[in-house]
């Protein structure tokens, strides 16, 4: 069935992104840079926290098991499976009409996360790092982020040369696309990828200019909650950059974001409400 930018397949699901919508960050990690976004793999912990989530807003339960803040190193495929599946199985299992993301760039853990009740995947890499990632799209009925970054996270940060940031972004995203829609890939979002192979100007440079994206004719996700540029620019630790990040998740909304991917859902529920209210005075 076809249908508009304003919306992508996530398994039987239509996901309706007519008005912005709330990802939540769940990490299965024990080094992922925020602290408190850490829980466990299965169990009460992992159901509490998703549920409180689900029940302030949030659509879409993002699951990661390997942090891709800069520096990481990357942890090996079994490790990755062994967290993130039984936390994708307990969450399907305990929430079975949630949208379930899989944060991975490995095709192996997409699929079995997809086997386990995942309906989208979220790609930091964009399918430069696994090219089995393209064919297990093709196969399965799931939506799929398509991040922008350069290198992998251990070394992203050596790459922040740019001719022109914007313009080298859309024709990042333009040959990607044409690619994966060559394959039958249709229900894409891209994000261009704060925090990644970026430095702060220029993290703050996409947001200022990200209403050019929509020139690409698929929804944007914004992931900047509580990320080290915010902490620089205010001069506190990520522990104290909410209020930062809610200031700027008003700027991406206005910049056309249809997804805030966040630590935090209750702020960004009431920035997204806010944002909804301006729009309707607009209208008027």
């Amino acid at each position: 069935m076809k249908h508009s930018p304003q919306s992508v397949r996530c398994g039987r699901v239509l996901l309706d992104l007519t008005t912005p919508v709330v990802m939540s960050i769940l990490n299965i990690t024990p080094d992922s840079f925020f602290a408190p976004s850490r829980t466990g793999i299965s169990g009460g912990e992992l159901i509490d926290r998703a549920g409180r989530m689900l029940e302030e807003g949030a659509k879409i339960l993002d699951v990661g098991g390997m942090s891709s803040r800069p520096g990481a190193k990357e942890i090996g495929s079994q490790e990755e499976l062994d967290r993130v599946i039984p936390a994708v199985e307990v969450l399907h299992n305990s929430f079975p009409e949630a949208i379930i993301s899989v944060d991975s760039y490995r095709s192996e853990v997409a699929g079995q996360a997809i086997h386990a009740g995942a309906t989208m995947v979220n790609d930091i890499s964009g399918g430069s790092l696994d090219p089995g990632m393209i064919d297990l799209l093709a196969s399965s009925e799931v939506a799929y982020v398509m991040m922008h970054m350069r290198g992998n996270p251990a070394d992203m940060q050596t790459y922040t040369d740019y001719d022109d940031l914007i313009r080298d972004l859309v024709s990042y995203f333009v040959n990607k696309l044409r690619i994966f829609h060559h394959r039958g890939i249709r229900d894409i979002i891209i994000d261009p990828g704060f925090g990644f192979s970026k430095t702060v100007n220029q993290n703050f440079e996409i947001i200022r200019q990200l209403r050019i994206l929509n020139i690409l004719e698929c929804p944007v996700l914004i992931g900047l909650s509580r990320k080290s540029s915010l902490g620089q620019v205010i001069k506190r630790p990520v522990e104290e950059t909410l209020f930062a990040t809610t200031a700027l998740h008003m700027a991406a909304l206005e910049g056309g974001a249809s997804i805030l991917r966040v630590h935090d859902v209750k702020p960004a529920m009431d920035a997204i409400a806010i944002f909804n209210k301006l729009q309707e005075a607009k209208n008027h």
